[in-house]
């Protein structure tokens, strides 16, 4: 079984990162759901984005979820928050009671360093020091605040400023200010990094007090 890890993301949350080794219909046969995507990659992908969600929680309504007007995946009345992401073969996910949730996985890109200016400022890019795996882990941090905030119309270096970033026990601590809530909130983020990706989730929340909106 390729369970690359299993976590607790904080007092309430699972997670858990899955390295894809199997066929197809494994993931579809666990689940019990057949996928109409053409695509042969995204359709693994997304099956077993959902089989990792019911990994996590085995009474997980897979059937129910569906696109919010933000186009957000949720289940209605917001019984389980969840989130999913993937880049082959890596799939991760969370899945949370009570809040919000927000994550992302990325293997390494050779053009990563190329493409950091169109989601770095010029001052966050400090932080990452033009290191491939830590711009690619700077990138998960925002990818996975922008899941947690489930808006449109976010631009990643205006709307999703990274404010601090520091490590500890092998972990990257983030903190980044989410320009677009009312009021505005951190989002403190922990990151990891290994030979072959990148991962950020969302630890927890704070609200900004000195920052939000009157």
């Amino acid at each position: 079984m390729p369970l690359i890890k299993e976590w607790e993301s904080d007092p309430f949350s699972l997670a858990a990162i899955w390295k894809i080794d199997e066929p197809e219909s494994f993931f579809t046969e666990q689940i019990g759901i057949v996928s109409d995507i053409k695509n042969d990659k995204r359709r693994m992908e997304r099956q077993a984005g959902r089989f990792l969600l019911k990994h996590l929680k085995n009474d997980f309504p897979l059937l129910d979820i569906a696109p919010d007007a933000s186009d957000k995946p949720r289940i209605p009345n917001n019984n389980y928050f969840f989130s999913i992401s993937h880049s082959f073969p890596y799939v991760a996910a969370v899945v949370s009671p009570y809040a919000e949730a927000g994550i992302d996985i990325q293997c390494y890109h050779p053009r990563i360093l190329k493409l950091q200016h169109k989601y770095l400022s010029e001052q966050e890019q400090q932080f990452t020091q033009n290191d491939s795996q830590l711009t690619t882990l700077a990138w998960c941090a925002k990818e996975a605040a922008y899941k947690w905030q489930g808006k449109r119309g976010v631009e990643f270096i205006d709307h999703l400023p990274i404010l601090s970033w520091g490590n500890e026990n092998e972990k990257t601590h983030i903190t980044i200010n989410l320009e677009l809530t009312n009021p505005k909130w951190l989002l403190n983020l922990e990151g990891f990094i290994n030979e072959s990706f990148a991962l950020s989730i969302v630890h927890n929340t704070t609200e900004n007090f000195n920052l939000s909106i009157t």
